[in-house]
């Protein structure tokens, strides 16, 4: 790997990453050029396709359902080019490892949002419960059960009555009861995954360390 480029992609990732020190970004562009495999190419030019990224979630971070794991690839890629960049695979990991509360909150509402038009409707909600539900037991959930389910979540988080969840709504939800976070299903990984993933990619820093 060229060590010059390397080193002008950790000055420009650390410019808007601060969760992380030089030598940590260092190790994840490492190992996102290991993840891309396309030998000494410049990083800035690559990424990690949907199907690779979700390999990445279900092995490392132990996610199982795929409309999440597929919302969460589109959360990370924010040029929607379909790939996530070097720069897109820091940041997401930023919020993922060590992002503040407000992050992940509004990092989970990008994952529930689905039309880009800012808003979870009650149709998405309709859907991401349902596919929640079938994650956990298969087969049991009614329609009308799981509408009902939908009545209720919009009543406790549709602050302002229009029928459909903004940020505004789903941060006053959330900030009031913290369990709501990741209501309409799992898109974090659990504190576990992330303190493995963290001791494995930064390994060589610590022993270097002493």
């Amino acid at each position: 790997m060229d060590q010059k480029v390397l080193k002008r992609l950790v000055e420009s990732i650390s410019k808007s990453v601060n969760s992380f020190k030089k030598s940590e970004i260092e190790c994840l562009i490492r190992i996102f050029h290991n993840l891309v495999g396309r030998g000494d190419v410049k990083l800035a030019n690559v990424g990690l396709d949907r199907n690779t990224f979700r390999v990445i979630l279900h092995s490392v971070f132990g996610m199982t359902d795929d409309v999440l794991m597929n919302r969460v690839f589109f959360a990370f890629d924010k040029d929607n080019d379909n790939y996530i960049n070097v720069k897109e695979w820091v940041r997401g990991l930023s919020v993922f490892l060590r992002g503040t509360f407000e992050e992940k909150l509004r990092f989970c509402f990008e994952v529930y949002y689905f039309n880009g038009d800012g808003y979870i409707s009650r149709e998405r909600i309709y859907d991401m419960l349902k596919n929640s539900l079938h994650q956990q037991s298969p087969g049991e959930e009614t329609d009308e059960g799981i509408t009902e389910l939908v009545d209720i979540a919009l009543k406790k988080m549709d602050y302002d009555n229009d029928g459909k969840i903004s940020f505004a709504d789903f941060e006053k939800a959330v900030k009031e009861d913290r369990l709501l976070l990741e209501v309409f299903g799992p898109c974090l990984p659990e504190a576990k995954s992330c303190l493995d993933f963290e001791a494995l990619a930064f390994q060589h820093i610590l022993t270097s360390s002493f």
